[in-house]
């Protein structure tokens, strides 16, 4: 085929596309195959809500100097079709492409070890393949898409094949099937001027705001990004005793866990009963069970454990003890579930045995202040530290002083050991859904693609009930002819304080 006819066919093609501009077009460039010092552009142009077709041609006619060694002409022609899961220029897409090249290729290093052969001689000839690939579109802003695409294509060439020189001697032909990668990434241009879609002119027929076409291209509405919401503790108070997942370590008995915080209840002496009424533990009940409820009402974050630590007063048997304090982790636990609906799986109850370093804190607290009724409390440090045995440490407080020092430790600090508390809560944040639909519909408002308002409004649908997608869909129902519920929704906004919403109401009444 001679290069004319080549063209000829090309002018055909492109003819033949610009006579649908009743339909939504794009230009675009692949940049990858810019890359490559070919220009390039496809024109695309849509056909329904799903399906759009398109042209893609590129033309290198690099070297011009025809002494070169090196050569990479070529001229490309790309029919597709293509299907779009939401709507045209939306997000995902599927194609299937024709590809027609005449060539003339010597002395070039193909990417990922493609035809070596061509790296050292010249190929002059033809092919023809049918592809099919996988894109994504990405809206940028009004006018403007950014478009990314892969797949492979099965083919058919034949050529002549020369020395890789000027002129290089004729050393044969070859007709052979190929596999050719295809990918792509461009940038969409999507040129002005929507089309009215048949769902816009069933509306007309509605009773609504009168408003002329013209006066409706030029509206272009005022958007606001939307933040997602973030878990946020309702009393400062209880930050000490929630914590992100991301922190989370398992609760350990040493001496790194003393000056612990947390929301304590206490029991009786050999009690494991939890009895609201005992003490204050009613108020830090309610407390428990009112951050623990609140959480999970919450639908920013998840609550990923909850760590509860019981504890056992230093007098009796260690084996004792230690399942005392067990039990005692174990009926919090309880109670909080009593009152909220939370798995056992969420909960790490934790028995830490008897409170040796907490009563060392107790002591150190007394010294502090200077108390000093003829007894040495420093000797009561000195044991806790430097006796390992627990039976024997405490064989040594009752003999201090004749005991004198054993009945102040139980009367004064012992009663304070008998609990079990609340730790901490850890939590994961959720992902504002609803912040993200709505961003990703404002996105798409922003151009001027009339499949893209019709997705845009599909979205916000689903999150219509959201006080904070009122602006976005009172513009989508707008821009899709909707007038009457659009500023339902947009007064509605503005109501809640909304000032995109008052301005997008102003530049209305003013059309």
């Amino acid at each position: 085929m001679k290069p004319i006819n080549r063209l000829k066919i090309l002018f055909i093609l492109l003819f033949s596309t610009h006579l649908a501009t009743a339909q939504h077009l794009t230009l675009s460039n692949n940049l990858l195959y810019d890359a490559s010092l070919t220009p390039n552009f496809r024109i695309g142009v849509g056909l329904s809500q799903h399906w759009s077709m398109g042209l893609t041609a590129g033309f290198n006619p690099w070297p011009t100097d025809n002494q070169a060694v090196r050569k990479w002409k070529h001229l490309l022609i790309s029919p597709d079709i293509r299907y779009w899961s939401d709507s045209v220029n939306v997000h995902h897409f599927f194609g299937s492409n024709l590809i027609y090249s005449h060539y003339n290729v010597g002395g070039v290093t193909f990417p990922f070890g493609l035809w070596k052969s061509v790296r050292n001689e010249r190929r002059q000839g033809d092919l023809g393949a049918i592809g099919a690939y996988y894109g994504y579109s990405w809206p940028l802003g009004r006018f403007w898409n950014l478009e990314a695409f892969a797949g492979v294509a099965l083919g058919y060439t034949s050529f002549n094949r020369y020395k890789c020189e000027h002129c290089g001697t004729k050393i044969g032909n070859k007709n052979q099937f190929f596999i050719l990668p295809q990918l792509g990434l461009s940038i969409v241009y999507n040129i002005p001027g929507r089309a009215v879609m048949s769902s816009e002119a069933d509306m007309s027929s509605i009773p609504e705001i009168s408003i002329s076409n013209e006066a409706e291209k030029r509206f272009e509405p005022v958007l606001s990004y939307v933040h997602e919401r973030r878990f946020q503790l309702q009393l400062k108070n209880d930050t000490d005793f929630v914590e992100s997942y991301s922190n989370y370590t398992p609760y350990l008995n040493t001496p790194q866990t003393k000056n612990i915080k947390g929301l304590f209840v206490y029991f009786g002496v050999g009690n494991s009963k939890l009895y609201p009424a005992y003490r204050n533990n009613l108020q830090t009940l309610k407390r428990i069970v009112d951050l623990t409820r609140n959480m999970i009402a919450d639908t920013s974050c998840i609550i990923r454990k909850i760590q509860i630590v019981g504890f056992a007063s230093v007098e009796g048997n260690p084996v004792y003890n230690q399942k005392l304090s067990v039990s005692r982790a174990q009926a919090l636990q309880h109670y909080i579930q009593q009152e909220v609906n939370v798995a056992d799986t969420i909960f790490e109850t934790v028995g830490a045995g008897e409170a040796w370093m907490e009563l060392s804190d107790s002591v150190q607290g007394f010294i502090s202040k200077g108390y000093d009724n003829g007894i040495d409390l420093k000797k009561v440090v000195d044991i806790i530290n430097n006796v390992n045995d627990s039976k024997l440490r405490e064989k040594r407080l009752r003999r201090l002083d004749g005991g004198r020092t054993w009945e102040f430790i139980r009367n004064r600090m012992l009663k304070e050991q008998r609990y079990s508390g609340l730790i901490k809560i850890y939590y994961d944040d959720v992902p504002d859904k609803n912040a993200q639909i709505i961003n990703e519909a404002s996105e798409l408002l922003t151009t001027d693609c009339s499949d893209c308002h019709h997705e845009a409004l599909r979205l916000l649908s689903n999150v219509r009930d959201d006080e904070r997608a009122q602006n976005a869909l009172g513009v989508a129902l707008w821009l899709c002819g909707q007038h009457t519920e659009a500023m339902e929704c947009l007064q509605r906004a503005a109501n809640h304080g909304d000032t995109a919403a008052m301005q997008n109401i102003n530049i209305i009444k003013k059309q």
